[in-house]
């Protein structure tokens, strides 16, 4: 639209607050703009002389101009987040990051369920968080279930279908972990009390759920009834241990948003951290990319909007490091100089500062986007730290992977010019092993590999990683030395806890900087070796491949072996249950059965 048509139609744009909405000649939404005065903001897009390209570029396309009216400055800004949120135009301020956020759940039905969820639907369930990690949503689900009884099977639990008796407690129930609504055990007013104590616990508020702990506590040792009364001083001690983990800021600051922000030419970066009861529950910073004149404020303004929505904040204040706009009734903006807000503002700027860091560095590795003198300059690093006589155009990666002490598999992966070659990528079944024998698995995993290129006369990789120790560098070394291909290629073991490199014949490890790029692409190629033999190893069990080894010893069924696993973990630890423990669980004959057979597997082992 040029300014010689603006002109005609300026006298119809009002005066009041709202929205003002730019279409391009193909009816395309190319902006939308809050205003306390529509028609000065809009003018100004058309008076001034001095744009830079992007906002020459929008006002060429503008054909045509929508309004909308509201009663407030307060309303227009919330209208103006609500539609960019919706249709994202083109040349609004672009946020980068659009994940969908796991959410906790408590179902609308009764006695109602608790479980992670990343769709929200309007059935009138209640939606906590969301939450930025599902990691830490199944670590707090895991903690309620070990402190609060609560149900987790699917049943339908009506009064109708509990006062016919249509269901049986479960396993839940014999553990101690529901208190067995489903046969009319607890009723929904106790179920009722654990759920507001989950509300509780999960907007970081420990104090009610401990005290009322402690009332309990005390009810049963005062009835002399004592091993209830330990149970429950052990969630006590659970519970507060807990709280000493969480970032505890100032019990005293109560609730309130934390935003601080990072600019980097048309980049911004925007911390947020959530304090509810002095504590921080959430934390999250995004990418954002402006796209006309945008000032450092309306960005953080932006942000501050849409993090504030996405994660349903209802803090009275907001810490921020300079003023901003945020004509939200009952909200303040705090611009702390010293005390305990100004140390959360430090510490949000510390996450942002830190999350461009990150980001620079990982795009440095991003191989991708690298040319091959490049991909060629990292190379000879690697080959420069490791004193390799070759340059490592061409690498292995072995991984062993196994099931509850179980199943063992193995896999390779391959890079080429330190790119993954997916082709070359290779799954080993175990064949020749019995039991678990980690460096036995991974030396016929290495023979079978390197015997197949030799035989078929292909190139042998300059380096070949063992994840693992020197154990495991050991077995692989025997199986080079058995197929004659010595000094045909560096091998390296890298351990997995200290990320030490172990080579043939030395005594002492070599451990590289933690942040050089060598070490990167170690960590890298071994993070891919994991990922694709926990793929393949899922994978097996999920079609049925894998056999429980419980499940080998005649007499012992599916039903039973599930409930071993699940009471000791692994079968590793069933195998050093005394008789007495697993009797507890299975049962006098069966018990004996499974005793009998570890008893005799580990006979066989010695002798």
């Amino acid at each position: 639209m040029t300014t010689a048509a603006f002109q005609e139609i300026v006298h119809t744009i009002p005066v009041q607050p709202g929205i003002y909405k730019y279409f391009s000649s193909s009816n395309e939404l190319l902006y939308v703009g809050k205003a306390k005065s529509l028609r000065k903001r809009v003018s100004s897009y058309f008076n001034k002389n001095q744009h830079n390209y992007k906002t020459h570029e929008l006002v060429q396309r503008i054909h045509r101009i929508e309004f909308t009216i509201v009663d407030s400055e307060q309303d227009a800004f919330l209208l103006e987040n609500s539609l960019i949120k919706q249709f994202q135009p083109k040349y609004n301020i672009d946020l980068k990051d659009d994940k969908s956020f796991p959410f906790i759940v408590i179902k609308n039905e009764h006695f109602p369920r608790i479980f992670l969820t990343r769709r929200k639907i309007s059935d009138g369930s209640e939606y906590l968080g969301p939450y930025t990690s599902v990691g830490k949503v199944r670590e707090l689900l895991d903690f309620i279930r070990q402190n609060i009884p609560i149900r987790t099977c699917k049943l339908n639990l009506t009064p109708a279908n509990i006062q016919k008796k249509k269901f049986k407690v479960c396993l839940e129930y014999h553990l101690g972990n529901c208190k067995g609504p489903c046969e009319g055990l607890q009723t929904e007013e106790d179920y009722k009390m654990g759920l507001q104590q989950i509300k509780n616990l999960l907007k970081g508020n420990l104090g009610p759920v401990i005290s009322q702990f402690k009332e309990e506590m005390k009810t049963y040792a005062g009835n002399l009834e004592f091993e209830k009364a330990e149970l429950f001083r052990k969630k006590i001690e659970h519970l507060q241990q807990y709280r000493a983990r969480s970032t505890v800021v100032n019990d005293k600051l109560g609730t309130l948003d934390v935003f601080s922000i990072l600019q980097e030419g048309n980049i911004a970066y925007v911390n947020y951290l959530m304090v509810e009861n002095g504590s921080i529950v959430q934390a999250q910073t995004i990418t954002l990319e402006k796209k006309l004149e945008e000032t450092e404020a309306e960005i953080l303004s932006f942000a501050v909007a849409q993090l504030r929505d996405t994660f349903n904040s209802s803090a009275s204040e907001i810490i921020v490091p300079f003023n901003i706009e945020f004509p939200r009734v009952g909200v303040d903006i705090t611009i702390p100089r010293a005390g305990d807000k100004k140390k959360l503002l430090d510490l949000s700027q510390k996450n942002v500062n830190y999350f461009q860091e990150e980001l620079r560095k990982r795009k440095m590795l991003k191989l991708e986007e690298k040319t091959d003198t490049e991909k060629k300059k990292l190379l000879e690093q690697l080959q420069a730290d490791l004193k390799l006589p070759e340059l490592p155009v061409h690498i292995e990666c072995f991984d062993n992977s196994n099931f509850q002490g179980s199943f063992p598999v193995s896999a390779m992966v391959c890079f080429k010019m330190g790119m993954p070659s997916k082709n070359d990528y290779r799954h080993f079944n175990v064949k020749t092993v019995e039991g678990i024998n980690d460096f036995a698995t991974m030396k016929e995993a290495v023979c079978r590999r390197y015997k197949r290129l030799s035989s078929e006369n292909e190139p042998l990789p300059q380096l070949v990683i063992i994840d693992g120790g020197k154990g495991q560098l050991g077995a692989a070394l025997e199986a080079i030395r058995e197929l004659g291909l010595t000094g045909k290629m560096t091998l390296v073991g890298l351990a997995k806890n200290e990320e030490e490199l172990f080579f043939s014949g030395d005594q002492q490890s070599l451990k590289l900087e933690w942040d050089s790029n060598s070490l990167k692409l170690l960590r890298k190629i071994r993070d891919e070796v994991h990922r694709f033999g926990i793929t393949f190893h899922r994978k097996k069990r999920s079609q049925g491949t894998f056999k429980n080894e419980l499940e080998t010893i005649e007499g012992i069924g599916k039903a039973t072996a599930d409930l071993l696993l699940k009471t000791f973990r692994s079968v590793k630890n069933i195998k050093q249950k005394p008789l007495e423990e697993l009797t507890a669980v299975v049962g006098n004959a069966k018990a004996a059965l499974i005793h009998q057979h570890f008893q005799k597997q580990e006979k066989d082992n010695i002798l």
